[in-house]
């Protein structure tokens, strides 16, 4: 299978390119190592961009306000001032990009001018005015009820309510164009498979048949599929059985069905669940809705599946691989992926434009299934879609009945709700380790994936993942990760720091991680494996894409999971946790869940009290006309 790196090599600036942005750069005293990133933000021209405009800087990952504006001085001297329009513009673009980085895809004006005030910038509303004008930004007006929040749109219009109209209420949101664009054509795109019926695979009869079959959740997935263009699906790890028997079932009647999985390790866990179906879809949905296993005898859907030796045979892919056409049934003829049938699963980390690239690629007829857990983490990118469409009630919800078995489903369960329930774990299961401060925290959890895990519960190192709330600190991924390949592969970190066997996280783009290991590195870069995918990433995208991977944020977790997981809670880190992303990090064991504990009373409070961060979107506005009418 190509890799990502290969197919984007082309794409690289020219090297005569980066050099003339090299120099720019050493003219204001900015870092040059950064050349190839400004190059590749800029475009074609990007040095003479960078003397007319230097705060065009900002429009690099990772440069601030106040380090463009060091740059600024230095190349414009005299002429460089706080109130300089070029600046209040980047300012405003840099804070919407900001925005979209915390989840948001547009801003509410106030929030704006606030935030441009306290980054000095003088004339707050002429800057986003100047950034409207230049077509940096776009401006919303969405009608708001008596309560402040957004209206839904009316299914009549009538001349009688024109003067009401006029007098309601709105509030102004300022975004980006690419997420507005993306919000927009994925409220069509929904509208589309809302409102229209179906392509008839199979009659109603024959639905019913494979319904009949199956028990409880599983049955009424199958009849809201058979009858709609869009449905959800919520759940657990064990509710995955449902959208496995919907899959078979499809297939049995003749439909061009696929799943979707957020990343290669739940691609590969769902194609391990498919085997054990075997091709029937009533195996499937046969299977109890209470599971009763005992912990030491967890069904093999809840263990790591390996790589399968072909996915060929099998009808499941991950998203990224789906679009990009490295995965899956390809494209017809008008450009629309070969299927009647998709469902997507993790679909709480689709962001905005994935989703609307998912919707904008179905052909017309086809049936598009979100599944996934709505308690966990949101996507990285901009957007909340699967939280957003389960308000908005547009389509056909069916919540599972099938629960997490044993301790840790019991445990996960109970933070989904709020609360955080001591569970009996006879099997050690669960186990709390409390440490007093970050050394020990560091060292505790070293301790557990190198020995204590292995001996007590069977599960080998490399089959434990850490996780932890952050990259930095004294408890960060980064920490952890020297700790622990000090310990389990010590090596001279000739290319870039890593070593051959290295475990790694590899983000080949925002938002994307994929757990794997490094093979080799040579003059074509750093080679890595990631769950059987062959990736080799240039020597110059190492620093910026390649992390070690044995400790984990619970974000590059989400979409996976470990026999074992250490989660790492030390005393700073009180202020991170919040109910999502304690039932996600917890949420990541199959067998065995150790928390090393040193948050003391903040872990209740944020399990009972710390709700998912508010994000801006503008899709339940844009969903509101389709509300009623499924």
């Amino acid at each position: 299978m190509p890799s990502t790196e290969t197919v984007a090599a082309s794409s690289a600036p020219a090297p005569e390119a980066v050099q003339a942005v090299r120099r720019v750069l050493g003219e204001g005293g900015a870092p040059e190592t950064i050349a190839p990133q400004v190059a590749e933000a800029l475009g074609e021209g990007a040095d003479e961009r960078l003397r007319v405009d230097p705060w065009q800087l900002l429009r690099v990952a990772g440069v601030r306000p106040e380090q463009a504006d060091g740059f600024a001085r230095a190349l414009l001297g005299a002429e460089c001032g706080p109130d300089d329009e070029r600046r209040g513009r980047a300012v405003t673009v840099w804070l919407l990009e900001q925005a979209a980085l915390a989840g948001h895809t547009a801003l509410e004006m106030p929030v704006l001018l606030a935030a441009l005030a306290q980054r000095g910038v003088p004339e707050p509303d002429s800057a986003v005015q100047d950034a409207i004008a230049e077509g940096d930004a776009l401006v919303f007006q969405d009608a708001l009820e008596e309560t402040g929040a957004p209206a839904r749109a009316k299914q009549e219009d009538s001349e009688d309510d024109s003067e009401e109209d006029e007098e309601r209420p709105v509030r102004v949101l300022i975004g980006l164009e690419r997420y507005a664009l993306a919000e927009e054509s994925l409220a069509d795109g929904l509208a589309r498979l809302v409102n229209s019926a179906p392509k008839q695979d199979g009659s109603a009869e024959e639905w019913e048949r494979v319904a009949a079959a199956a028990q409880g959740s599983a049955g009424e997935l199958l009849r809201a599929v058979a009858a709609h263009g869009l449905v959800l699906h919520t759940g657990g790890e064990a509710s995955l059985a449902e959208p496995a028997a919907l899959l078979t079932a499809a297939h049995s009647l003749g439909l061009r069905a696929w799943a979707a999985a957020h990343g290669p390790i739940g691609r590969n866990r769902f194609a391990a669940l498919l085997r054990q179906i075997g091709g029937t879809a009533g195996e499937a949905a046969a299977a109890p809705e209470q599971p009763d296993a005992p912990d030491g005898d967890v069904p093999d859907r809840h263990r790591t599946a390996d790589a399968p030796s072909s996915m060929a045979d099998l009808p499941v892919a991950t998203v990224s691989g789906l679009l990009a056409g490295l995965e899956g049934p390809g494209r017809d003829a008008e450009g629309a992926l070969d299927l009647d049938l998709l469902v997507v699963l993790d679909a709480p980390q689709l962001d905005v434009e994935t989703a609307a690239l998912l919707t904008e690629s179905l052909p017309d007829g086809a049936r598009l299934v979100l599944a996934g857990d709505p308690a966990a983490l949101w996507s990285v990118g901009p957007g909340r879609v699967f939280a957003d469409l389960l308000a908005a009630r547009i389509c056909p919800q069916i919540a599972s009945r099938r629960p997490d078995p044993g301790p840790l489903g019991e445990l996960v369960s109970g933070i989904g709700i709020g609360e955080l329930n001591q569970v009996e774990a006879p099997g050690k299961e669960v186990v709390i380790v409390p440490v007093r401060d970050a050394g020990e925290a560091v060292h505790r959890a070293v301790q557990l994936v190198v020995d204590s895990v292995p001996r007590a519960i069977g599960v080998p190192a490399e089959e434990t993942q850490v996780i932890t709330p952050g990259h930095g600190g004294a408890v960060g991924t980064r920490a952890l990760n020297t700790a622990l390949k000090e310990r389990l592969n010590p090596g001279p970190g000739r290319f870039g720091g890593f070593d051959p066997g290295d475990r790694i996280v590899y983000s080949p783009a925002p938002g994307r991680a994929l757990p794997g290991r490094v093979v080799k590195a040579d003059a074509e870069g750093l080679h890595l494996t990631c769950e059987g995918d062959a990736v080799v990433v240039r020597k110059e995208r190492v620093e910026q894409s390649v992390r070690h991977g044995w400790a984990l944020t619970a974000h590059q977790a989400v979409g996976s999971r470990w026999p074992a997981v250490v989660v790492v809670l030390p005393g700073d880190a009180a202020q991170a946790l919040s109910r999502p992303w304690v039932y996600t990090a917890f949420g990541r064991a199959d067998r065995h869940l150790s928390v090393v504990h040193g948050v003391e009373q903040a872990l209740h409070r944020a399990v009972a009290e710390v709700s998912a961060k508010p994000r801006t979107t503008r899709l339940p506005v844009l969903l509101a006309p389709q509300i009623g009418s499924d």
